[in-house]
């Protein structure tokens, strides 16, 4: 089993061999979950942008062009003043 301690500054070191079996580097984000009442999970937090793909895809809705895009904002924008 895997341990780590925490320092006097709430940090923690994550084993090496965690980091590996979850593809941490070092920069990455980590999440931590409650899953129940005083039990955490934690994971990953940053993805690749491949991971993203096909998230918001939805066979019935049209494409929408770049001008399509501005106008909407520029619409929402002059809509908050």
């Amino acid at each position: 089993m895997a341990s780590a301690t925490i320092t006097s500054k709430g940090q923690i070191t994550i084993p090496v061999r965690v980091r590996e079996k979850l593809g941490l580097e070092p920069g990455d984000r980590i999440e931590f979950v409650e899953v129940e009442e005083g039990k955490f999970q934690f994971m990953p937090a940053t993805r690749s942008i491949r991971d993203l793909k096909g998230m918001f895809y939805h066979p019935a809705r049209k494409p929408v062009s770049i001008e399509e895009m501005n106008a909407a904002i520029a619409k929402r924008a002059a809509e908050s003043k």
